[in-house]
């Protein structure tokens, strides 16, 4: 009898049809949300070593960027009133405000790591008002914060130091981290020998490789409507070797006299935008990338989204527009993949 187990387990082991992989599923809390990333594993037994170093990777990423920690390198230079004064730092520090310099660019500045002073001021941030009564600030408020709003009020040098041009000027890279953090992840898992994973982080997602079937991964989209289960899907999307953010204004907003007002900012005006849109995919060669064009993409309204994003070599976009009744309706790039 155990020759014949024996044997059956040598078969298996020179059998091209014995697949020994498993799917593995590691999951938890950063950031202020949650990750999970799945892998294709032949070595279960290397699960321990890839946990660590996913987390290793994600509490690097907090020590730089977190607002909530006074220790971190953001919060230090947030701290900074002195406008001769440079801060060194690391370089993931250094990758995330090159990337937010580009998509600040190419969006003339609808996406801006600056808004801290407006959120707090309309009660979205957490240090905002303490009232717990909704209201509409004063235009001479918005206008007094404004001035304190810029991303170009920040020198970033190729010494990898940055330095303020406004002293007051703050930053709050919230909307750009968490798709580096998954570009992180995946970059982490990739030099370990892991080939196909997906990883998420807060929503915005990673693909390399394929899924143990061989097909490519399918992510989900949520319904944009604020009353809609959080694990309700609108749209499914195949992702291969590429990066994938949604931003929506449909969760976090309040209404006074039946208006809505999201917690997404146009950085011009200081109000929150109004387009229709309720909700922006974003598929780019990197995370980061399309984490901060989705908010940008909120901002510009359809037309112009549209007209950005298929001007760019490597991003496509799916835009979800709401009209006066609720209808929703999508608009898509030229190169987007079909969604489902």
């Amino acid at each position: 009898m155990k020759r014949a187990v024996l044997g059956i387990a040598v078969l298996c082991l020179l059998s091209a049809g014995c697949d020994r992989r498993e799917e593995v599923l590691i999951s938890g809390w950063t950031m202020g949300t949650t990750y999970h990333v799945k892998l294709v594993l032949s070595d279960a037994d290397a699960i321990h070593e890839l946990k660590q170093a996913v987390q290793d990777t994600l509490d690097r990423i907090n020590r730089s960027m977190s607002t909530y920690s006074k220790e971190s390198e953001i919060s230090r230079f947030n701290a900074i009133d002195d406008t001769r004064r440079r801060l060194a730092i690391s370089d993931d520090f250094y990758r995330v405000m090159l990337a937010a310099k580009q998509i600040y660019e190419i969006s003339e500045g609808a996406w801006d790591g600056t808004l801290a002073p407006i959120v707090d001021l309309w009660g979205f941030g957490p240090s905002g008002r303490s009232n717990s009564v909704p209201s509409i600030p004063s235009a001479s408020d918005i206008e007094a914060q404004l001035v304190h709003v810029g991303f170009n009020q920040i020198d970033i040098s190729d010494d990898r130091t940055i330095r303020k041009k406004n002293p007051r000027v703050t930053l709050d890279l919230n909307s750009i981290a968490k798709g580096y953090a998954a570009d992180c992840i995946a970059a982490v898992l990739t030099a370990s020998g892991v080939d196909n994973l997906l990883a998420e982080v807060g929503g915005e997602t990673v693909a390399r490789g394929a899924r143990m079937d061989g097909g490519p991964w399918r992510v989900g989209i949520n319904v944009p409507r604020p009353d809609a289960p959080v694990d309700s899907i609108y749209r499914t999307l195949t992702l291969t070797d590429k990066g994938l953010a949604t931003s929506g204004d449909y969760r976090n907003f309040f209404e006074i006299d039946g208006v809505r007002y999201s917690h997404v900012f146009n950085p011009r005006t200081g109000y929150p935008v109004s387009s229709g849109i309720v909700s922006v995919s974003v598929v780019a060669p990197t995370c980061v990338v399309a984490d901060g064009l989705a908010t940008a993409l909120m901002v510009l309204g359809a037309d112009r989204a549209l007209a950005l994003v298929n001007a760019l070599a490597e991003a496509e976009c799916m835009l979800v527009v709401s009209d006066s009744d609720g209808r929703l309706t999508d608009y898509f790039s030229k190169g987007f993949p079909a969604a489902e």
